[in-house]
């Protein structure tokens, strides 16, 4: 679709009489008559295009026409991508609706057929008769109509449209007389009678929050529910606003937003439009037509956290960078830079640059004063070198940049001294030669930063919405410079050794020191040196550090470390450090891998942490702010952070480790990529560097290499890079791929140490294998929505289920949290839950973007993230009741009844009661129920087995009758799915004992028979975390797993439950049901095979 734009009636084309519109063929819905339509004589003076109106949903469902957002002309009802118009008219891509309408130009009489094809939902009418009806939420349907027979001339035509998320695009087409299939053109389509749009200019006041409209003429009327036709659009914000005569200037309207609104942001776009629908006249009494009229910008506001008004140019991050090599001397170079927008080819500038920018906040934010992206800019600024660093007499100068988004062009009086790619790595420049004796130097970077997704760049995106977020371009953290001895340090690899009680020292020296250059590194605790060693540059050194003192989440203990390098006549450099004595890998617990710290199983339990803010976007305003969401993770009682996608400044890892947090560290992902492409090769060296930059950091704990699929070029590259990264840093973790059951992942390599599955509510639950742990790497997503504390007006990415006030959230958060305590105490490691704080149009956090409320109670939350951990720390040592004796069990139904609907519990107190038609037959030991396979079950009216805590076994006689589908002998109710599955499992043709996620399949034995009656038994252990499978008396399978889901309902004979429903009823009979409150053994469930109890034993 072309760019749209209003037309008075006084612009006319020729309508020119081409066979002509989109393209695709399907079913259609609604017949329409074959009478021949009647039309109207052509119009050839007639304007072309059609008004498009458009409007956001209530939701992805509801396609509805909610909210209206804009008026524009569209050209044509065939094209292949109207993103940019819906992202231009309504704010944003998801969850929108246009509806297009005007007149058909009819070539000639006759038959024709229509054809339209979408993603997602269309409907089309000609003069009011519904012509083809495909209203829903799928797409790629191609759409066919019935015949209509239709006179030449022009016809009322109505095309509506929606789209919920993803691509967009409308393809429509016809046949006719004389001609085939082919899009219907542009030039058959020509606006509604009387279509004549208004004149009018819009301006945004200094506080965001007034706008201006100033028309021809004066305004007579604006009636009530008049701003239900008027849209004010600032980036993804849409106003709810009210609309009145400006007392001042009779042809002016004010235009204010409701008290939820958040008001319009410095330097944003904003486009004000309007319906002509909403009864505004003006001079003699005439309605005023439709407008989109881009508004001119005059705010100064933004939408800031509780730091923004620290920040200044005297004071922007003026902490040292640096803190795990630190020397004494250094400069800041933070502050008021010039700044302009160039282009590639640009000569570079020789004088003072037309604007200004606070470095380091990345242009596009607005604590950079410029709160605009530009593909090519330009940064320049002047300084001087203090005369005591003896630059050039003994002391080399190196400029640092903390990180640059994303190639830069380094200069120093006009002399080019680096070139860097990598938007999250640092790098420095000697830039002693570029020098001038004296006075005043000159620094420029350019810039080049067009957000391209074969890079990496994580969240960041040119079409910000839903889980995808503004981009960050140029200087995004620090600049400093420091002078450094001929021979110094460039850098340090700090390895903690428990096996041995020693750190492993590398020094790296700066190019051009001699080999024979000599270092020396202290330990020191608080005051007192408790170790040290010296020896060569650039070798790997023993420091011992005697009784060392660990480093956790509970005592993150860190030792200073003093390092010289001593190269002679070349100078000597001193630098300090710091390190944390700690351990983490993978290991047996109780015949279960599970991820443990210093020796000790551990749940590493985090929140996913974005990284972006509202005024600084990936820079944080402050270094205080930068801890604050740091340690409001510990005040919430986390005691990790998964670092999503992102790199964060050297200062977050120094904050980590200083407040004790396990940081899961994810590679900057791509969105596209392939193999043996330079862009890949860039990947892989940009990954294993910010590996090597950060490997000295106590609070990394793990590496992720992919997230979802997200820029995988194949499963076989995704294991390749984790062994690796794992080769390259075998002191911690390495998860090939967070998510690997989800998305767009080519699937699992089978590497690294740990498997991660994501599931939203969740949590996920997969089962550690033979060499990994598992983890749950991303679940939750509650959202709630804060007033005067989000971007727009209400909704972004939704994950269901949002809260509607701090209580809501909190026990929502408490009672998802919950199921993990005995995954903890069993075979997961590590849980992520989604997100520590709202990111934009995401709403779900336990943070509001702007930091200034936590949306759940903090006690309830700290309360049960603790007892999660708890459980983690005590796996291995699991007591588990022995429960009791004998092969009644706790429950046994003989389901031996002839009559009635009570199924009667011999060995407990849950008689049960047959439901959905189930009925009674014969049975291998007596009777049996009879199950239909759709509605049919017994209900036992009570949970009977607490499979949180206990080990359990049950057992039954079961005969199918049907194998088409999957079917359930018996199962407990938990919230959302059953706690387990006694089955027969139609994907893999055996028998099963499953939890939602893992599955013991009986393989010994081959397909079931129909018709024929086998014993069964599921039984779980605790101790070993073992599912197994028993078929006539024998073992036939097992998988070690978890608890898929904590039992909150009844033991059911007869089906299951999945995603809060009934599932998977049982088709045939069963008899004889015990549930045991312990794991039987191997021998007595052959000896209940072969016979069952006596009656004695009975009730």
């Amino acid at each position: 679709m072309s760019p749209g734009r209003l037309r008075t009636p006084l612009l006319r084309r020729l309508a020119a009489l081409l066979p002509l519109l989109l393209g695709a063929a399907l079913l259609v819905p609604t017949p329409v008559s074959a009478a021949p339509a009647a039309s109207r004589p052509s119009a050839e003076a007639a304007d072309l295009g059609l008004r498009g109106d458009y409007y956001r949903m209530s939701s992805t469902t509801a396609l509805d026409f909610a909210s209206y957002t804009g008026t524009r002309i569209d050209d044509s009802l065939h094209v292949d991508d109207l993103l940019p118009a819906l992202r231009t008219y309504t704010g944003t891509t998801d969850n929108v609706a246009v509806r297009w309408t005007g007149r058909l130009q009819v070539p000639a009489d006759g038959v024709y057929t229509f054809y339209i094809k979408g993603d997602n939902g269309f409907r089309m009418s000609l003069d009011g008769t519904s012509v083809i009806d495909h209203w829903t939420t799928d797409w790629d349907v191609q759409t066919t109509s019935e015949p209509i027979t239709l006179t030449a001339g022009l016809h009322d035509l109505a095309v509506d449209y929606n789209q919920g998320n993803g691509g967009a695009y409308l393809h429509t087409e016809w046949s006719g007389p004389g001609f085939s299939r082919q899009p219907v053109p542009d030039s058959a389509l020509h606006l509604p009678d009387g279509f004549a749009p208004a004149d009018a200019k819009g301006t945004v006041g200094t506080t965001g929050r007034t706008a201006t409209l100033t028309l021809p003429s004066a305004v007579t009327a604006v009636p009530a529910g008049a701003a239900k036709h008027l849209a004010v659009i600032s980036g993804g914000t849409l106003w709810n606003p009210t609309v009145a005569k400006d007392p001042g200037n009779a042809s002016r309207l004010q235009v204010t937003p409701g008290k939820d609104d958040t008001p319009v942001s410095l330097n944003a776009d904003v486009r004000i439009s309007y319906d002509g629908k909403g009864g505004i006249t003006t001079a003699g009494g005439r309605a005023l037509g439709p407008f989109s009229v881009v508004a001119q910008n005059n705010s100064t506001w933004y939408f800031a956290t509780k730091w923004a008004k620290d920040v200044s140019a005297k004071n922007a991050l003026p902490e040292y960078p640096r803190p795990q090599l630190t020397r004494k001397n250094w400069q800041n170079l933070n502050g008021t830079w010039q700044f302009q927008p160039t282009q590639q080819n640009a000569a570079l500038p020789t004088k003072k640059l037309s604007g200004q920018i606070l470095v380091p906040y990345p242009m596009e934010s607005a604590l950079s004063g410029v709160a605009r992206h530009h593909d090519w800019s330009l940064y320049q600024r002047t300084f001087t070198v203090p005369n005591g660093w003896k630059v050039g007499s003994g002391n080399r100068l190196r400029l640092n940049f903390g990180a640059v988004d994303y190639e830069a062009w380094v200069y120093v009086n006009g002399r080019q001294v680096a070139h860097h790619t990598g938007g999250y790595e640092e790098f420095s420049a000697d830039i002693t030669g570029a020098l001038t004796p004296r006075g005043t130097q000159t620094l420029l970077v350019k810039v080049k930063d067009t957000t391209d997704d074969r890079y990496a760049l994580g969240k960041q995106s040119t079409d910000p919405s839903g889980i995808w977020y503004t981009p960050t371009s140029g200087i995004w953290q620090t600049v400093w410079m420091e002078p450094v001895p001929e021979a110094g340090v460039d850098s340090l690899v700090l390895t903690p050794d428990l096996t041995d009680n020693s750190l492993s020292v590398t020094v790296r020296p700066t190019a051009g020191t001699a080999s024979t250059a000599k270092v020396t590194a202290t330990a020191y605790a608080g005051n007192k040196a408790v170790g040290s060693v010296t020896g060569r540059a650039g070798t790997a050194l023993r420091l011992p550090v005697g009784k060392p003192h660990l480093w956790s989440p509970d005592d993150p203990y860190l030792y200073d470390l003093k390092v010289t390098l001593d190269g002679g006549r070349a100078g000597k450099d001193q630098v300090g450090s710091y390190f944390g004595m700690r351990s983490i890998k993978v290991d047996q617990v109780g015949g279960v891998n599970k991820i443990l710290l210093n020796g000790k199983p551990t749940f590493v339990m985090a929140t996913l942490d974005q990284g972006f803010w509202p005024d600084g976007l990936y820079t944080a305003p402050t270094d205080e702010a930068l801890k604050y969401d740091l340690v409001e993770h510990k005040n919430l009682g986390f005691n990790a952070v998964r670092k999503h996608i992102k790199v964060e400044p050297a200062r977050w890892y120094y904050w980590a480790d200083r407040l004790g947090l396990m940081v899961w560290q994810d590679m900057p992902s791509r969105m596209t990529a392939a193999a043996d492409t330079p862009e890949t090769k860039t990947f892989i060296d940009q990954v294993h560097t910010i590996v090597d930059q950060h490997i000295s950091s106590p609070s990394i704990v793990m590496w992720t290499m992919m997230n979802e699929g997200w820029g995988e070029w194949s499963k076989a590259a995704t294991g390749e890079l984790a062994d690796a990264v794992k080769k390259q840093d075998p002191s911690r973790l390495v998860d090939a791929h967070s998510g690997v059951n989800c998305c767009a992942s080519k699937g699992d390599s089978g590497r690294g140490d740990i498997i991660d599955f994501h599931d939203y509510h969740g949590p996920a639950n997969p089962a550690p294998d033979a060499t990994r742990a598992s983890v749950d790497g991303e679940h939750g997503g509650y959202s709630y929505v804060v007033p005067g504390h989000i971007l727009g007006t209400a909704g972004g990415q939704d994950y269901g289920d949002a809260a509607t006030s701090t209580e809501e959230l909190t026990k929502a958060y408490v009672e998802n949290t919950r199921k993990l305590i005995q995954r903890a105490s069993c075979g997961l490691s590590g849980s992520v839950y989604t997100q520590v704080t709202d990111v934009e149009g995401e709403l779900n956090g336990l943070l509001t973007y702007d930091r200034k409320v936590v949306k759940v109670l903090p006690g309830p939350v700290r309360d049960i993230n603790r007892q999660v951990i708890a459980a983690g720390s005590a796996a291995g040592g699991v007591n588990v009741p022995s429960g009791t004796p004998g092969l009644s069990g706790v429950s046994w139904w003989p389901l031996h009844q002839q009559s009635g609907t009570t199924a009667t519990d011999v060995a407990g107190k849950h008689d049960g009661t047959l439901k959905g038609g189930a009925s009674w037959t014969s049975g291998p030991n007596g009777g049996a129920v009879q199950l239909d396979g759709r509605t049919g079950y017994v209900d036992a009216g009570a949970p009977v087995l607490d499979t949180e805590k206990g080990d359990y076994s049950v057992a039954a006689w079961v005969r199918l009758d049907d194998k088409g589908h999957f079917s359930t002998a018996v199962s407990v109710d938990g919230d959302s799915s059953s706690a387990f599955y006694l089955q027969y499992s139609q994907a893999d043709k055996r028998f099963a004992f499953s939890f939602s996620g893992a599955r013991a399949l009986a393989d010994g034995i081959g397909e079931p028979q129909t018709g024929k009656w086998y014993h069964l038994v599921g039984s779980y252990s605790h101790r070993d975390g073992a599912l197994r499978i028993y078929v006539d008396g024998t073992e036939a399978g097992s998988v070690r797993a978890c608890n898929a889901e904590v039992p909150s309902g009844n033991l059911v004979i007869g089906r299951g439950k999945y995603n809060g429903g009934p599932v998977d009823h049982w088709s045939g009979a069963i008899a004889d049901v015990h549930a045991y409150d312990r794991a039987l053994s191997g021998a007595e469930v052959a000896s209940l095979a072969a016979h069952e109890p006596t009656a004695s034993t009975r009730r």
